[in-house]
């Protein structure tokens, strides 16, 4: 699934590309895509301006004028892709924006149909009702609020990490990147970290994401960006996918857990359990 390296990157590829554009047609080619919205109401970006492109946790914000708001979320094998209306379209393009003026259209693509769109009034995208409900975003929380985030918690930090209603964007792959920057355990409970360590996870979770984005989010399968280009962050994971690989800081061999169901990637010596690092 793209996190949100990857979808601000797509969203800044938008950005630059379609904002200012006004809506010529859209082509659903898969209903069930269309979630809690109804067709005549998806009717009503048709003749409006995209007038920005945003992002929300692992969503993408496409602000029409008027009043409504289009959210994408891309799951597990979506792409939001910039192509010539020329070009051939594969069988598992779901939904299609068309633009006056211009030949390129925007095409929801996704193999395992995970994905949704749904239309909203503006003012509503980001209300409880309107989005999922989200933690503060990685790259604008202080240090305070960051903190302030634990009182009360009892989980695992990397199942918390992991939680978008505690803090939204990071996955799987971002939470290992993150944990072993930090040299912590993914199995530690949150009730053992100190302020110091808190600390560091919180600066570890802005310098890691901020590389990504740098180096437009991780392409390990199906990611790529609006105009399909890959991005370069999976040649600088430290532990993620990297199992029985030498830890690039200290030579430990990678070695790799399931936790809640995930594989999650750590070095034995940089991460110890239960103590310090």
């Amino acid at each position: 699934m793209p996190e949100l390296p990857e979808v601000e990157t797509i969203v800044r590829n938008l950005c630059s590309r379609i904002v200012g554009l006004m809506i010529a047609s859209y082509e659903l080619l898969y209903p069930p895509l269309l979630k809690d919205t109804e067709n005549h109401s998806i009717d009503k970006i048709i003749g409006r301006r995209i007038i920005d492109v945003n992002r929300r946790g692992k969503m993408i914000l496409l602000e029409c004028s008027e009043d409504h708001t289009l959210v994408f979320h891309l799951k597990m094998t979506g792409r939001l892709l910039l192509c010539q209306r020329s070009s051939p379209r594969n069988k598992h393009i779901r939904f299609i924006l068309t633009f006056e003026g211009v030949e390129n259209e925007l095409r929801f693509q996704d193999v395992r149909k995970f994905g949704y769109i749904r239309c909203l009034p503006s003012q509503d995208a980001c209300l409880p009702w309107g989005l999922p409900r989200l933690g503060p975003e990685p790259l604008s929380i202080d240090l305070d609020s960051f903190n302030k985030l634990f009182r009360g918690r009892r989980a695992r930090i990397k199942g918390l990490l992991l939680e978008q209603a505690f803090i939204a964007g990071i996955g799987n792959i971002y939470a290992d990147e993150i944990l072993h920057r930090a040299r912590i355990h993914p199995t530690t409970p949150v009730s053992e970290l100190d302020e110091r360590k808190r600390r560091d996870l919180w600066k570890a979770m802005r310098n890691v994401l901020h590389e990504a984005i740098q180096k437009r989010g991780t392409s390990i399968q199906d990611y790529a960006d609006a105009e399909g280009r890959r991005g370069h962050f999976q040649k600088f994971l430290r532990v993620y996918g990297r199992e029985r690989e030498s830890c690039r800081l200290c030579g430990e061999r990678i070695e790799r857990l399931r936790l809640s169901g995930r594989s999650t990637y750590f070095c034995p010596n940089c991460q110890t359990e239960g103590g310090e690092s």
